[in-house]
């Protein structure tokens, strides 16, 4: 099953310097290992391909249900250097709810998880 990151969890982001902060948060606990397994720093790097210019590091927050991610050399220089429209990074955790998960079928559905509408 298809699912939308935007329909099981929720995201901020902003700057620190030259590194875009992004936090994510299930919208269930029951979510969050499925985001624990599905966001890894390889697939999260991936995404933002041609976007940032450094590497991805992520940090778990259990307690919270939340994952944290530092995507390096993303904003130009940060926030007074870069001539980005977004240079403070406020955009990067929408970019990021963008991802679709591919799910099998049978956890979906235990997990009660919403599928991806049809295009």
């Amino acid at each position: 099953m298809k699912v939308r990151l935007v329909d099981v969890a929720h995201a901020r982001s902003g700057d620190k310097g030259d590194t875009a902060n992004v936090g994510v948060i299930a919208l269930r606990p029951e979510w969050y290992d499925l985001l624990a397994r599905e966001l890894t720093r390889e697939r999260v790097a991936a995404h933002f391909r041609g976007v940032i210019d450094g590497g991805v590091d992520r940090f778990e927050l259990p307690n919270l249900r939340a994952l944290n991610f530092l995507l390096h050399g993303a904003l130009d220089g940060g926030g007074t250097l870069s001539l980005k429209t977004d240079a403070q990074g406020k955009v990067f955790s929408t970019a990021l709810l963008r991802m679709t998960l591919d799910v099998p079928d049978d956890e979906a559905r235990r997990l009660g998880l919403p599928a991806a509408p049809a295009r």
